[in-house]
């Protein structure tokens, strides 16, 4: 495999970091752009504490005297920007965030720094039990996307190790942490660095990086300690120190059965735990429950699967639902249908959104189909059910109406919006449906300030109240919306704006 960000120098990690697709890892139309943000931040940013640029308030004190005090972002809400986005076609909901691109940018400065790097490195070489296969990874020349490359990694180094692990054993046990980055208590931040008991002696030192990067999720979250965001490849690495510690933490209770049989593969918040005897594992999911109670976490008793079958239940069972229902003569409309069966057994899954990018790009060319409007009932479907799907759906669905004429777009586009108007927390599709109109109706409104802020330059997405003004105007100022970009596009989303899976043959 290839060079994950263990492997970089501190300079090195400071440009990974500072960059779009770092910065975010949810899916956004093309024309929305942060890289000029970031970097103006950068430049003004440049190595002083951010403290510097807090703008300040007048307080009478006891004695009638009015002083001015410096405000902090931890005093304020909405300091993120918060995107909801339906989880399965129902109520539940997922909560991604933009994180303030100030409050972002200094953090990547402070961890960055050579004697900080240096810290999180020597953690990280730390070796226990628990093998991790989950560190972010960077991306090669050859691959267009880092998802791709660590959908690669997941392939290659869990579900292939998997598979070759049923020379050796003879049970799997499957199971994840509840709400993983919704339960980091961020003080354990600072125990993984540091040690508890250090972080605890010097939990108001403000040089140690655990609590400098405490302080900024705080920040970031109206001064909470519970949780942090999720959405961009930070937030996955600084995960990633917490669920090290709680490795080495298991690795130090688990040493009492070295002398039996098992192995434990970790990826993110996913466990895969291999053993001979079926008792061994009831001992290490006793520990591993009260190490993860010790961090304010737990596992899924729900998605805590057993089986004595290693190979099938190593690999992901849409995957194996493909594998046996696959065929090379469908036409277009049993094609999707197959696809649509695909989704309803196994929603969101990463088998239903490689499927239907190779749909689309078998239909992708085509001047005409057969039955349009039950193609549109179809994805519209798969849509509803499938938040994870949007992008590509919405392209699928691009797709079909560019061959309508233009009234008959107009009354399929309104029967859609008012089929995903049923649903909670839909800016995130109202985004990509906006995608899909802007060519012909550049005005249509759809909830949710980053949509609106396609149109109005205006919308503020950030709280700034606590910056001076230098940094609010930096923040408010800069356009994050790419009016070339806009001009320039197709009237639907084209392969290049969606494709993430770039070979059958290596997913397969």
């Amino acid at each position: 495999m290839g060079k994950n960000i263990l492997d970089l120098w501190n300079e090195e990690a400071k440009k990974f970091f500072l960059t779009e697709e770092r910065y975010f890892t949810f899916d956004l139309p093309n024309y929305f752009t942060f890289n000029e943000i970031l970097e103006e931040i950068s430049k003004k940013l440049d190595n002083r504490k951010l403290s510097e640029f807090y703008s300040d308030y007048k307080i009478t004190n006891h004695e009638g005297i009015e002083e001015t005090k410096k405000n902090n972002p931890s005093f304020f809400e909405n300091v993120n920007y918060k995107l909801f986005n339906n989880k399965n076609g129902e109520y539940s909901w997922r909560l991604f965030q933009l994180i303030h691109p100030v409050l972002y940018v200094s953090l990547v400065n402070e961890i960055t720094k050579e004697e900080n790097w240096n810290i999180i490195l020597e953690k990280f070489k730390e070796k226990g039990i628990i093998e991790c296969v989950s560190i972010p990874v960077i991306k090669s020349e050859k691959k267009k996307t880092e998802k791709w490359e660590q959908i690669l990694t997941w392939w290659e180094d869990v579900e292939q190790k998997s598979i070759s692990l049923a020379l050796e054993y003879s049970y799997i046990f499957h199971t994840d942490i509840v709400d993983c980055y919704g339960s980091i208590y961020t003080h354990s931040i600072s125990w993984a660095l540091h040690t508890k008991d250090i972080a605890k002696q010097n939990r108001n030192d403000k040089k140690l990086i655990g609590n400098i990067i405490d302080k900024h999720l705080q920040d970031m979250a109206n001064g909470q300690t519970n949780g942090i965001p999720q959405g961009s490849i930070l937030m996955d690495f600084i995960a990633e120190i917490v669920l090290k510690y709680s490795d080495m933490e298991l690795s130090k209770k688990l040493e009492v059965l070295l002398d039996k049989d098992f192995k434990i593969i970790r990826y993110r918040d996913d466990y895969r735990i291999f053993v001979n005897n079926p008792e061994t594992w009831k001992e290490i999911i006793k520990e591993l429950s009260n190490t993860l109670a010790d961090l304010w976490m737990k596992i899924s008793s729900e998605k805590t699967i057993f089986s004595d079958d290693v190979i099938d239940s190593s690999i992901k069972p849409d995957k194996l639902f493909w594998l046996t229902n696959s065929s090379k003569n469908w036409n277009v409309e049993k094609h999707l249908l197959i696809i649509k069966k695909l989704s309803e057994k196994y929603k969101n899954s990463w088998t239903l959104n490689k499927e239907l990018q190779n749909f689309y790009q078998k239909i992708y060319k085509k001047q005409s189909l057969k039955n349009t409007d039950v193609l549109i009932s179809i994805i519209t479907d798969i849509v509803f059910k499938n938040p994870r799907t949007y992008p590509i759906s919405i392209s699928i669905l691009g797709k079909f109406i560019s061959i309508l004429d233009d009234e008959k777009k107009e009354i399929i586009i309104g029967k859609v919006e008012n089929k995903i108007k049923k649903l909670p927390n839909t800016e995130v599709v109202d985004l990509w449906l906006q995608r899909l109109t802007l060519k012909f109706n550049t005005h249509k409104e759809y909830q949710g300030d980053l949509s609106k802020k396609v149109n109005d330059i205006s919308i503020k997405i950030w709280n700034v109240e606590w910056l001076n003004d230098e940094f609010q105007k930096i923040v408010n100022e800069i356009n994050i919306i790419n009016r070339e970009e806009i001009e320039k596009m197709d009237n639907y989303p084209n392969l290049d704006e969606i494709l993430l899976f770039e070979s059958k043959a290596n997913y397969y």
